[in-house]
């Protein structure tokens, strides 16, 4: 089963060609360095130092797939997070080229488990237990085949997937299929993070999807839409909060623990503020050292404190950064108030008053993305208002988890299989009312 997987979109792409290719449409073999760029009247391909037009798509295929590989260069990951930088990266398969809204779009056409074998050396180091990585294994199978499934039925409806409204009172969204119409999923975060073959390099990786081949998680034999997140922070939450309003019966609360869950879901403020401020025995709940680096990249492990956290922001510092953000001008911040938890305590609506205007905004990645340069840990905070005798003088968000909490918890997953469970109890821990199912 192929798929493809766009890596990189910018005015000019440049890339090395490790091998002999051919090219659908043109003739002669390609190898060595090239650059193309989106001019008014057309695409250039320029190769040492000789330029000619060409018309779009391209399509470099290896004449020796085993061998032959595809180097891209300054490819961003990490887009919009803190730790967003650029690498060169390398890809077999194909490499496709054409043009979307007036720049280009690199992408990467190659087999589903060669991409899965990445993925998970991507998404974390693959140095993980053998069962955790063969439970990922089969979410991320899972995931991508459930939304090359519903892409199918998009175009075949030829419904315009809507996920944002907006009017005076609300700005409500959530980011999903809308951004991609011409490659099945994205290569970063958005989506799940494929960065290549460099990042395939453990054997324990290769065996965790060899050894799953074809597995897929299903729900009344349906494709499993299987989500994941770095930490819950101790609640799992519905999948409906964080986007669609559609109700999945595996993506439910969970708590992360083998024990029953005592205390009240933090729908209100009071019961958040109860949860946030609480440090629950559950698998996410770990400082040791060796599971959150075997789990974690390198960039990753630049953020210490995600199971409990908080931020600071002074009263300027919140209305400038929610003005860049949103784009709208609030004047200065006086109040944000939840208006609308989930089960976790991730708020899914969020009141934003300022001295100028006044908007509800929501779901989760909206909130995170306006209170942070880049994403806030989680939506699931309590707010604190801080003053200097009458004066407003701050915000303090004191949070729980990293990430929409949806599905798997990356960093539970990951205690679960330093503790022995097996791949398949930790996807029943995660995925309730789900059974597995060999799909090829």
């Amino acid at each position: 089963m192929l798929i493809s997987v766009g890596i990189l979109f910018a005015p000019t792409i440049r890339f090395h060609l490790h091998g002999v290719f051919k090219e659908k449409n043109l003739s002669g073999y390609f190898s060595g360095e090239y650059s193309i760029v989106q001019k008014p009247d057309g695409a250039i391909l320029t190769h040492d130092q000789e330029s000619k037009h060409v018309s779009l798509p391209l399509e470099f295929i290896p004449k020796k797939e085993e061998t032959a590989k595809i180097e891209l260069t300054d490819v961003t990951i990490g887009i919009n997070f803190h730790w967003e930088r650029k690498e060169n990266q390398f890809f077999r398969g194909n490499l496709k080229i054409i043009e979307e809204d007036n720049h280009l779009t690199a992408i990467n056409i190659l087999d589903i488990e060669d991409y899965l074998i990445s993925v998970i050396s991507s998404e974390m180091k693959a140095t993980s237990s053998l069962e955790f990585l063969k439970a990922h294994a089969v979410i991320s199978r899972s995931w991508l085949m459930a939304q090359c499934e519903k892409s199918k039925t998009l175009k075949k409806e030829g419904r315009n997937y809507q996920s944002f409204h907006q009017n005076e009172q609300e700005y409500i969204g959530w980011y999903d299929r809308e951004d991609h119409r011409n490659f099945d999923v994205c290569a970063d975060d958005h989506c799940q993070r494929y960065q290549g073959i460099h990042k395939a390099n453990t054997p324990t990786v290769a065996q965790a999807v060899a050894s799953t081949q074809g597995e897929v998680l299903c729900h009344n034999h349906q494709i499993c839409d299987a989500r994941f997140s770095k930490c819950c922070g101790g609640l799992s939450e519905k999948f409906e909060n964080v986007w669609e309003p559609v109700s999945h019966p595996y993506l439910q609360v969970i708590y992360d623990a083998d024990t029953a869950f005592s205390q009240r879901c933090p729908y209100s403020e009071e019961t958040a503020e109860e949860w946030i401020n609480s440090t629950p025995d559950v698998f996410c709940n770990t400082t040791d050292r060796k599971i959150l680096s075997e789990v974690m990249n390198d960039y990753d492990q630049e953020t210490h404190h995600f199971f409990r956290w908080e931020v600071y922001y002074n009263q300027t510092e919140i209305s400038e950064l929610i003005c860049r953000k949103l784009n709208i001008d609030f004047g200065d911040i006086t109040d944000l108030i939840p208006l609308e938890r989930g089960e976790s305590g991730r708020i899914i609506r969020l009141k934003v008053i300022g001295t100028r205007r006044t908007l509800v905004i929501g779901k989760e990645l909206i909130i995170r993305k306006a209170l942070s340069e880049s994403h806030l840990y989680s939506s699931a905070f309590i707010v604190q208002k801080e003053f200097n005798g009458n004066v407003l003088k701050g915000f303090r968000l004191k949070g729980a988890g990293w990430g929409h909490g949806v599905g798997l918890c990356q960093i539970g997953a990951a205690v679960m299989g330093a503790r022995g469970y097996t791949y398949r109890e930790i996807l029943n821990h995660y995925f309730p009312n789900t059974v597995l199912e060999k799909k090829y």
